[in-house]
């Protein structure tokens, strides 16, 4: 299940973004939301959830909560599908190689945790990574930085919720859809509509991206109840791993030799992070479901 739905993310959803990277962002976005959230229903249904997506909508700081996660998916979301159409898939896979370290620095600084002694050392190497990639883009490498901190965000706002991961993500796919309803109304009077226009296999794709968001989903959920939490927090790399492989050698994209040095510093922090890992957990417990899902 781990496999499964890492891989799936590593491979199938930046491959799924890119075969249609010519129907505008904002209605790849509402379709995402359009399609999901029956899908979403459904699958709640059939695992007897739906009373707790039922009871989230009664009470006010749940909403609340999750009304700001909502908007920090929907900002992951559009940041990684603009990544793989810009052919900078790359820069999208840093962002979640960093992202276990910047939840581990905003726990520090927002919830007061300690940290030890190699997650420093691990957040170090990552913030050496960021320099040396800032250096060779001339700039801060936004899409990284943008995609790490609003899912460390995201996870952070949905540790306050007591909510599953499923009935937390229908309830934000619902507060999205007015908004997701009005874009594609947009879209349709500046571009007009893909879904309608054609040709078929896109207009299916699109109706299609429900089932891509949620089978991930599923098999996700299935993983976190069955696995160690280290287990979990070490196959999480086959996502960035398979985007970043899938980046260069199937998409092209440049990986020179500064790139190279800046990664090195990246797959360092995140052994680092990883052994701390092994070494400190011994009991499954739940955690965020990624936010490029």
């Amino acid at each position: 299940m781990a496999i499964g739905a890492y891989g799936w993310w590593a491979i199938v959803t930046p491959l799924y973004y890119r075969v249609i990277d010519e129907v505008p962002i904002g209605e790849l976005l509402a379709w995402r939301v359009v399609s999901g959230l029956p899908a979403l229903w459904l699958l709640l249904w059939a695992v007897r959830r739906l009373p707790e997506f039922w009871a989230a909508l009664r009470q006010p700081r749940v909403m609340l909560l999750l009304a700001a996660s909502s908007i920090l998916i929907a900002i992951n979301w559009v940041v990684f599908v603009w990544a793989v159409i810009d052919n900078r898939l790359s820069e999208a896979s840093l962002g979640y190689y960093i992202n276990p370290l910047v939840s581990v620095a905003l726990g520090m600084l927002v919830l007061g945790e300690r940290l030890r002694r190699l997650q420093w050392i691990a957040i170090v190497l990552a913030a050496g990574g960021v320099a040396v990639l800032a250096w060779k883009l001339g700039g801060l490498p936004w899409i990284s930085l943008t995609l790490a901190g609003s899912f460390g965000l995201y996870g952070l706002t949905r540790k306050q919720v007591a909510v599953g991961p499923a009935a937390g993500l229908a309830v934000e796919m619902l507060l999205l859809l007015p908004f997701m309803v009005a874009l594609l109304w947009f879209d349709h009077v500046r571009y007009g509509n893909a879904a309608l226009a054609g040709p078929w296999w896109v207009s299916l794709l699109l109706l299609l991206g429900g089932v891509v968001t949620i089978v991930p989903l599923v098999l996700f959920s299935g993983c976190v109840r069955r696995l160690r939490l280290a287990s979990v927090g070490v196959l999480q790399y086959i996502s960035p791993t398979g985007q970043l492989l899938l980046a260069v050698f199937a998409f092209g994209e440049p990986f020179g030799p500064e790139r190279g040095v800046a990664f090195v510093l990246i797959w360092a922090a995140v052994l680092t992070y990883s052994i701390d890992s092994m070494r400190r957990s011994k009991w499954p417990e739940p955690i965020a479901v990624p936010g490029e899902a």
